[in-house]
């Protein structure tokens, strides 16, 4: 009899055992999944491009900028929208550069502010994703 409850014991001990292990093994593997790159591959961020061509207007110094834009975003559906809103992002454009002038366009700081700037802007507008990045393709002050 006591041979049967040690063996009793025994087997219940071993099955708890593996079904430990089995579960540790099970939780490990799944949370050390190597993850799924977040970041967009290169085809998917062209999809989602939108060119703003060149814009020429006045600084508030009465200087002038000349530049060109391309502006990522979310998604495909997102570019769409935001190729339907050119005329909003130009005059976005437009009425932030009439308050700027030729030195806040400076350097790479600069640019960078202005770049934050129309993401801002431009993101209170789009009701279908949103703007991720702006791009400066040509940038000319004079």
């Amino acid at each position: 009899m006591k041979n049967n409850k040690m063996l009793t014991m025994i087997i219940i001990v071993l099955v708890a055992i593996i079904l430990i292990g089995g579960i540790c093994f099970v939780l490990f593997t799944q949370f050390n999944k190597p993850a799924k790159s977040l970041e967009p591959t290169i085809d998917e961020i062209v999809e989602a491009l939108v060119e703003i061509p060149e814009i020429t207007t006045n600084l508030a110094d009465n200087k002038i900028v000349r530049f060109s834009l391309k502006i990522q975003t979310s998604s495909k559906d997102a570019a769409a929208e935001l190729t339907k809103r050119d005329f909003q992002v130009k005059n976005i454009v437009i009425e932030e550069l009439s308050e700027m002038e030729q030195k806040d366009l400076e350097g790479k700081q600069g640019k960078q502010v202005f770049q934050k700037s129309l993401k801002t802007k431009i993101n209170e507008l789009m009701q279908e994703g949103e703007v991720q990045e702006v791009y400066f393709t040509s940038f000319i002050t004079q």
